[in-house]
């Protein structure tokens, strides 16, 4: 497999879909470098990946703070002296409808899941430019191409993230570059905690629990964009519940 001795650097690991990432992939014999705000979780993470025979290790970071990210990248490549893949997957779903003016949530919706994003491709692509390969991955959404009321603004975040992404794609791939983003419907982790709206949270957790898909779902779409041959490029991969209808 492609993905054995590769170097994965993931931001936003410390639970959900990064998390179940972070043990897939190590399973296949990456070795991982994993970040988010919360050290003890990462902590107990690495330790856990590195009892199954795994290799990991990690940094605290805030994808919010463009120097906070690229101190993170920094570390993981000179731990590791190569960056194969950056795996850009913090997100928050603040939903609410637009007249209650939850103008913080919005702004901190687009910090992260935007900004967020961008800081990780402007501290890692050099390195990947400078090394002659790499692979970007970002954590879109269903709501990246379809649009529900009291979701604009997180809509709005993961509609730009694929322009982002697939912009990138287009001017990185000459040089071997890679690109793409995995869009799910419904998971099932602690995203709905993140919805600005009481009602609406209720409303999320609920559905999440009910039909979302597992963590580790994700982790497989991720495992199989790596896990391709570098002349092949696997640009998005959007998948849903199967009982989801949009």
């Amino acid at each position: 497999m492609t993905v054995k001795g590769k170097v994965v650097v993931i931001a936003g690991a410390s639970s959900g879909i990064g998390a179940a990432t972070a043990k897939k992939l190590a399973a296949h014999g990456a070795k991982l470098f994993i970040g988010a705000r919360r050290e003890d979780l990462l902590k107990k993470q690495v330790e856990d990946i590195e009892a199954d025979g795994g290799e990991a290790a990690y940094k605290t970071v805030d994808v919010t703070d463009k120097s906070s990210v690229a101190d993170f990248v920094k570390a993981a490549h000179d731990k590791y002296g190569k960056i194969d893949v950056m795996y850009n997957n913090a997100g928050v779903m603040p939903n609410s409808p637009l007249r209650d003016l939850k103008v913080e949530d919005w702004e901190r919706a687009f910090q992260i899941n935007v900004m967020g994003v961008l800081y990780g491709i402007a501290a890692a692509l050099p390195i990947m430019k400078e090394q002659g390969f790499g692979h970007f991955i970002a954590t879109d959404s269903n709501a990246g191409h379809v649009i529900n009321p009291n979701a604009a603004i997180y809509s709005g975040t993961k509609f730009a993230l694929r322009a982002i992404m697939d912009a990138l794609r287009q001017e990185e791939g000459p040089n071997m570059i890679r690109s793409t983003i995995v869009s799910p419907g419904n998971v099932n982790t602690a995203l709905w905690k993140t919805v600005g709206d009481p009602e609406l949270q209720k409303k999320a957790r609920a559905r999440e629990e009910e039909i979302g898909l597992d963590p580790e779902d994700l982790a497989n779409a991720v495992l199989y964009a790596i896990d391709q041959p570098e002349n092949v490029g696997i640009d998005e991969i959007l998948l849903r519940p199967t009982v989801q209808e949009n």
